[in-house]
């Protein structure tokens, strides 16, 4: 079949994002090879694509097809382009003075086509000196044509160079626009760059097309990449901030397909240290963006934790008052909480559900106030309150009454850089940063958050470090407060009582690595089902019929693992025609192999700051449109975000959702499985994260066994770091 194609001008645009070059813009149709577009000819159309420069006096072959568009209606959505160089005398002029060119004007112009022709392009390109001889052209006339013309033309040229090597248009056009000039010689001394240099480009992507060029398996840049690569996934897998020499040279083979010597091995290696881009220390092998994150972490605060304390003489005064500012009694751990996040500049509050982590944090923030004598605008201008996720900075502002964000948000995250707009050289001027849910924090987000704050900033850090660690490398929570070289507030005495004491006592029990069945079945907050793996989905449907109109914010099922019988997928498989079944009303849609219907609760998977949706937020499906283009609408907290095929993968069901993805959040009523089909994700950390995500009511499905041997399971998740070792012995 003959490629659709329309032949035109770009008339002018609508939309452009700098850094990828998608464009939406208006084209004015000259010809065209399709019946269907015919009326189109001589007419304007919509079109979209990826483009890397577009000049209204260029005439251009958009290849692709015609597309209905909701909003926009008909638009020819373009999926390659060729640029037509102007031949006839007319269209050449035309193009000359279109602006591209300064100084030229039509009369020059005029006079350079009357005498070299149609030619006058090539001959501009190959002998610009002869441009000399016409009347009116001066020398720098011909230079400034010949640089401009060849600039432009090595620009187009290059996206067709990138296109034909394998790489899409949207690639292409991000490799040039990071490259500019320099991109057909980067590809061919070092292809693998482009995956240190381009977000967008993995390692198995950039080695594909590297390979098909022709570059040898054993090629050492080839070997550089696939270590760097073996090290950052490692790191994201299991977490370890460094690696050792056997573990990366036993998975070389795997990643690039070929046994290779050990001395091209150690070649690599010494040659990627000596270009900085790992660090070797005695037998640990750190990629250099680690070692230097876990560097800075370690001297930032021990340099705030070797400052004097804040001189305040009536400090115990002032927690009297702030007593009854809020008409509270705090018991001695938080008040020497309170009084230590004012007199020290760097402080670590840590505890267990209900010792009283979130009122501690609403005493701080005003008793900073207070002191400090700010008003609560000043107070929001000079201290940042922030978590690791959506949910848990909306707990925290509304425990506070202030302003709270995610960290990512406060520092600016920029989704297609994946870097932060507030860093080092651009640092935000607040004063006093206070961090809830420390536990989830990994090594590379809190040395980006030190980057963006001043030297000086206080740093209060509040978490329970008997939670999980955090989804990204490093477990440092843990790290900080074993040191012991840093100032620590343990709370341990429980704060809340009353109705929730079981579910704490179980927290506590797990911690202990012993549990008490006696406290299961005794109040209503606290209930035990034994189940076996095959009857865990039908005990979770006969509970969620009692809660089908409990608010979905409120109510949650939370699960170790995804598969097995007794996983996520078919729990909420199952739950969807309880808590929203099918109607004739409802549309639906089919994303792999799961139907989505409005109303469904979903939750989110990735960070998506442009829309104000964070990785863990959860909500619900408010609209699915299918023709003529699939949608699908989302409200989280009265924040509409739209999704379009390309990222429908950003979301899933959460009827019932992991532990993982629960941390840092809270819900009125869980119930948790926790069957001996989950292997090994039954150990205490996780069991203990999914107990204390229930505020109200829990229900534990499943057996005791399993529970048991959850809380004695205690070295799952052993991270190797030197945070720890660098605050006890020193950098070295």
């Amino acid at each position: 079949m003959e490629e659709v194609y329309i032949k035109g001008k770009y008339s002018r645009l609508i939309f452009q994002n700098s850094s990828s070059g998608y464009t939406i813009g208006v084209f004015k149709v000259h010809d065209t090879n399709s019946e269907a577009l015919s009326d189109y000819i001589g007419r304007s159309l919509t079109f979209t694509g990826y483009f890397h420069e577009l000049n209204e006096n260029d005439l251009y072959m958009l290849y692709g097809k015609l597309v209905s568009h909701e909003k926009y209606g008909e638009q020819f959505s373009v999926s390659r382009y060729d640029r037509c160089r102007p031949e006839e005398k007319d269209s050449i002029v035309e193009f000359l003075t279109s602006g591209l060119f300064k100084g030229i004007g039509e009369k020059k112009a005029q006079a350079i086509v009357d005498v070299l022709g149609s030619e006058t392009l090539k001959i501009i390109l190959e002998t610009p000196d002869n441009l000399i001889l016409i009347p009116g052209i001066t020398k720098k006339n011909a230079d400034m044509l010949h640089e401009k013309l060849k600039e432009y033309e090595a620009s187009y040229q290059s996206i067709i160079y990138l296109t034909d090597l394998g790489f899409t248009t949207k690639e292409s056009m991000i490799i040039y626009n990071h490259y500019k000039g320099k991109t057909e010689t980067v590809i061919k001394n070092d292809i693998y760059s482009l995956v240190l240099d381009i977000v967008d480009l993995n390692f198995k992507r950039v080695d594909y097309i590297a390979l098909n060029m022709g570059v040898e398996k054993d090629h050492l840049i080839r070997i550089r990449s696939a270590i760097l690569y073996i090290m950052d996934e490692v790191s994201n897998l299991y977490g370890h901030s460094y690696y050792f020499y056997d573990e990366i040279y036993k998975l070389i083979h795997r990643v690039i397909g070929i046994n290779i010597s050990e001395d091209s091995f150690i070649e690599a290696l010494n040659s990627l240290e000596k270009d900085l881009l790992i660090v070797v220390k005695e037998d640990k092998y750190y990629l250099k963006e680690m070692y230097e994150a876990e560097i800075l972490i370690v001297k930032r605060f021990r340099l705030l934790a070797s400052n004097d304390d804040n001189s305040c003489k009536k400090i115990d005064d002032a927690l009297n008052e702030l007593e009854e500012f809020f008409r509270i009694k705090y018991n001695d751990e938080q008040r020497l909480a309170i009084k230590n996040s004012y007199l020290k500049d760097f402080l670590i509050i840590t505890g267990g559900p209900g010792t009283g982590k979130t009122t501690i944090m609403k005493g701080i923030t005003e008793l900073y106030r207070q002191l400090n004598k700010l008003s609560y605008m000043d107070l929001q201008e000079k201290v940042a309150l922030l978590a690791p996720t959506g949910r848990a900075a909306k707990r925290m502002a509304d425990s506070t009454g202030l302003r709270a964000s995610t960290i990512h948000r406060f520092l600016k995250w920029n989704r297609e850089t994946n870097k932060f707009q507030v860093n080092e050289y651009n640092k935000s001027k607040v004063e006093f940063v206070l961090i809830d849910e420390a536990s989830m924090i990994d090594t590379y987000l809190m040395a980006a958050l030190l980057k963006g704050i001043s030297a000086n900033c206080k740093i209060i850090i509040v978490g329970d470090d008997h939670q999980l660690p955090s989804v990204g490398p490093g477990n440092l929570l843990h790290d900080l407060i074993e040191s012991c070289k840093l100032p620590v507030v343990k709370l341990k005495e429980l704060y809340r009582q009353g109705k929730d004491s079981n579910i704490i006592t179980l927290a506590y029990d797990i911690r202990k690595e012993s549990i008490d069945s006696s406290i299961f079945n005794v109040e209503d907050d606290l209930t035990f089902i034994d189940s076996t793996a095959e009857e865990v989905v039908f005990n979770i449907m006969d509970i969620c019929r009692t809660y089908k109109d409990y608010s979905y914010k409120d109510f949650q099922i939370l699960a170790p693992m995804y598969k097995t019988i007794a996983g996520i997928d078919e729990i909420n498989k199952n739950l969807q025609d309880i808590f929203n079944p099918k109607e004739k009303s409802k549309k639906e849609i089919k994303i792999g192999d799961v139907v989505f219907r409005e109303g469904d609760k979903v939750i989110q998977l990735t960070n998506m700051p442009d829309d104000n949706v964070y990785n863990g937020d959860i909500g619900i499906i408010s609209r699915i449109s299918l023709s003529p283009k699939k949608e699908v609408e989302i409200e989280f907290d009265n924040n509409i975000v739209r999704y379009t095929p390309s990222n429908f993968n950003n979301f899933r069901q959460a009827y019932a959702i992991s532990i993982h993805k629960a941390q840092g959040s809270e819900f009125d009523i869980v119930i948790m499985p926790v069957v001996k089909n989950y292997n090994k994700m039954l150990y205490q950390k996780l069991v203990y994260t999914g107990v204390t995500r229930s505020k109200k009511k829990l229900y534990i499905i499943g057996s005791l066994e399993s529970m048991n041997y959850a809380a004695s399971n205690v070295n799952t998740d052993i991270r190797r770091t030197t945070v720890k070792d660098f605050l006890i012995n020193g950098i070295k």
